[in-house]
């Protein structure tokens, strides 16, 4: 199962220390480039319900060997299908930064009949619910985002906290009646950037009962990404336990990564060698991430 996160808006200059709202939207642009509609050029709603439209596509035109997942039977189909035919794949719809919402609550109802079940609340900037960890702000949730994070919850939508600033971190986490998701990111511990997550936002994540997804790519993890994926993965297990590791690849095709998933068994082998125990690896390697998109979905 992959999951399929939708980006509506993306500054200039992007990076992981300081983003301006108001910086040009490299999307803006790729949207005229690549001869989307009209009605996507200026509309970061129209852009993100004409992407999970796409997915929509994709799943038909594939056939039954394809399942959008939008539930936990959607979920459990797919489990068990795949007992029988390693052919059949899932995918989960997402979005980088609810900037995409537009400021509405009737959007985020607009994107969950879409398919989406897992939001960011932020992605590299600051926006209406709140503070980004690479924004100007860093603010807490605002009124707005405490509404769609507690609808969020009534709608059984994954949180993912990767982006946001330190102080919407504990607000969510303060706020949210079920456990969140960290889907890509790295470990203060292992480097030091706003990106990553200290050890004191780990264990809050533990108390919550959420995950951590490591991310694969150079500035969440060091330049040996190999190395730097599998000691962030032990710290996370040594500070709170391998049941709260997940992968968090990042495959977006914007930053480079050591490998596509043929690569994946390099982490079995780097684990082993760090004395992870069998169950302790195929709990990383997918099972903590069933088991909780089972509990959330």
């Amino acid at each position: 199962m992959q999951v399929f996160t939708i980006v509506s808006k993306s500054p200039k200059g992007q990076n992981m220390d300081l983003n301006s709202t108001d910086a040009q939207d490299n999307i803006t642009l790729l949207n005229i480039a690549q001869g989307r509609p009209i009605s996507n050029w200026f509309s970061l709603i129209n852009r993100t319900l004409y992407q999970s439209g796409k997915l929509q596509e994709f799943a038909d035109n594939y056939g039954k060997e394809f399942i959008f997942i939008r539930s936990k039977a959607d979920l459990e189909r797919l489990i068990e299908a795949r007992k029988t035919n390693k052919n059949v794949i899932g995918g989960l719809l997402g979005i980088e930064g609810a900037h995409a919402l537009e400021g509405s609550l009737q959007n985020l109802e607009r994107v969950y009949e879409a398919g989406v079940r897992l939001i960011g609340p932020v992605h590299f900037f600051d926006n209406e619910l709140g503070g980004s960890a690479h924004g100007e702000s860093g603010d807490g949730l605002t009124e707005f985002g405490k509404a769609v994070i507690r609808r969020m919850n009534e709608l059984n939508m994954v949180i993912d906290l990767a982006h946001v600033s330190p102080k919407m971190f504990d607000d969510i986490l303060e706020i949210s009646e079920k456990p969140v998701m960290v889907s890509h990111t790295g470990i203060r511990a292992v480097v030091n950037s706003p990106r990553n997550l200290s050890d004191d936002q780990i264990r809050k994540i533990a108390e919550n009962g959420g995950i951590i997804g490591i991310a694969f790519f150079d500035m969440a993890v060091g330049e040996d990404e190999i190395k730097g994926i599998v000691a962030s993965m032990k710290r996370v297990r040594n500070l709170i336990g391998a049941e709260h590791v997940a992968l968090g690849s990042d495959y977006d095709g914007s930053v480079a990564v050591p490998f596509d998933i043929t690569g994946l068994p390099l982490i079995v082998e780097a684990l082993l060698n760090e004395g992870f125990s069998e169950d302790e690896i195929r709990a990383i390697m997918g099972e903590n991430v069933k088991r909780f998109l089972l509990e959330i979905l």
